[in-house]
């Protein structure tokens, strides 16, 4: 998409008002070194349109609370199992691959999704094949085709069903 397509003003306005902070939070709070954060962030949204148009994620809040509580807790749970099998005397692992069935569709969506899977310790996707995603898993005992499952309905419901 080129950077003259149509936008809404709220999805421009978000965009330079997370620039602006990012810059205010570099730069610091002093007033003379706001024109050329207000310019640096002009531009940072003119190359993250060029580079990442809006697309069709729309957060809700309520899920996306869940999902990011749930993604804590895994992640506090899963480092907490992958240090305990690191430590021990004895490895206890039974790593190998999974094929998980996806449904969310080719493109950004799945992509976003694949990058929070990727940060669970355990267990990491490693490329599509059509609608399965293949994940190295270091337990085959643990339940990962399901955990993934409850993952992607969750991601789902807060950030791509209205």
């Amino acid at each position: 998409m080129s950077p003259d397509a149509p936008y809404r003003k709220r999805d421009l306005a978000a965009r330079f008002a997370f620039f602006v902070g990012l810059w205010l939070m570099i730069a610091g709070w002093s007033p003379k070194d706001l024109p050329v954060g207000v310019a640096a962030a002009a531009g940072a949204v003119w190359i993250s349109l060029v580079l990442a148009p809006p697309g069709d994620l729309r957060p809700h809040f309520a899920p996306l609370v869940v999902l990011v509580f749930r993604f804590l807790r895994g992640s506090i749970v899963a480092g907490l199992d992958v240090a305990r099998r690191a430590l021990a005397p004895r490895i206890d692992i039974e790593p190998g691959f999974v094929a998980c069935p996806l449904t969310i569709p080719p493109g950004f969506a799945r992509n976003a999704f694949c990058l929070h899977q990727s940060l669970q310790p355990g267990s990491l996707p490693t490329g599509a094949e059509g609608d399965r995603l293949m994940v190295h898993a270091l337990d085959m005992s643990q339940p990962i085709a399901a955990r993934l499952a409850e993952d992607e309905a969750l991601f789902d419901k807060a950030l791509l069903h209205e």
